[in-house]
């Protein structure tokens, strides 16, 4: 039995993920971004061990966010799923002063695997859109180039993927993996979406608790329980050690080493 700490689990992909690890037997510490939608979460899935609370669209709650995490626990595994899509028609900046998409996409699973205690298994939730990404390190919030939603989201994507990458390469002792869940029928999906949700929550849920030995893999990027070739910038060095170099700037917090 795994415990098992599961970001934005108060619906969708998230929800689902947690309802999986549950019915295996698994305890799952759920994540909401306010008390309304935690209870929502307590009432769907009243298995779960705890709901910590807070919005990854805020430095200082995604900060208070490790802190509850951490008082519930250790776990062995943390799968980063909460995101938001590439909707926005213009930059939004959050109250940080960071772009919305780049700062709950990126920014919190980068500060709360810097702020949680090292599990032994990570996994972070990208899309197949990480194809299309670039890695633009000197603008990577749209602050001088024209904005344009659906690329900062397959960037952000991307970005989740180089810090999946850099963290298995810095961390050899945790098994830290990404995954598309393919296109599915969620709120953040909409409603051409072709994929069912189950399908979409179970190669994380297999990542973050089998010992076969394909779920034992780390620095892969995975889909349907299949490693895939990803963007070829995630495996550069140079933009994994720059990007946490900026990301260490933005929020005043390094990965350790």
């Amino acid at each position: 039995m795994s415990h098992v700490l599961v970001t934005g689990s108060s619906d969708g992909i998230g929800r689902e993920t947690a309802r999986q690890l549950l019915a295996g037997g698994h305890e799952v510490t759920g994540h909401a971004r306010n008390a309304a939608r935690a209870d929502e979460l307590r009432a769907a899935l009243p298995g779960v061990r705890g709901v910590v609370v807070g919005d990854l669209a805020s430095l200082s709650e995604t900060r208070a966010l490790a802190e509850q995490a951490a008082a519930a626990g250790p776990v062995d595994a943390v799968i980063h799923n909460a995101g938001i899509g590439g909707g926005e028609p213009t930059r939004v900046e959050t109250a940080d002063g960071l772009e919305r998409i780049f700062q709950v996409n990126v920014v919190a699973p980068y500060l709360l695997t810097a702020l949680l205690p090292r599990p032994e298994r990570l996994v972070y939730l990208t899309s197949g859109l990480q194809e299309d990404g670039v890695a633009e390190l000197d603008d990577l919030q749209y602050a001088a180039r024209p904005w344009h939603g659906m690329q900062a989201y397959s960037d952000s994507k991307l970005h989740d993927v180089v810090l999946a990458f850099a963290v298995a390469r810095l961390w050899p002792d945790v098994l830290s993996t990404t995954v598309d869940p393919g296109w599915i029928k969620t709120k953040l999906g909409g409603p051409d979406a072709w994929d069912e949700v189950d399908e979409g929550a179970a190669t994380q849920v297999w990542l973050a608790t089998s010992d076969d030995a394909g779920a034992r893999v780390t620095g892969e990027y995975l889909k349907r329980h299949e490693v895939q070739v990803p963007n070829p910038l995630a495996r550069d060095i140079a933009v994994q050690d720059g990007l946490l170099d900026r990301l260490a700037a933005l929020t005043g917090v390094t990965l350790p080493r």
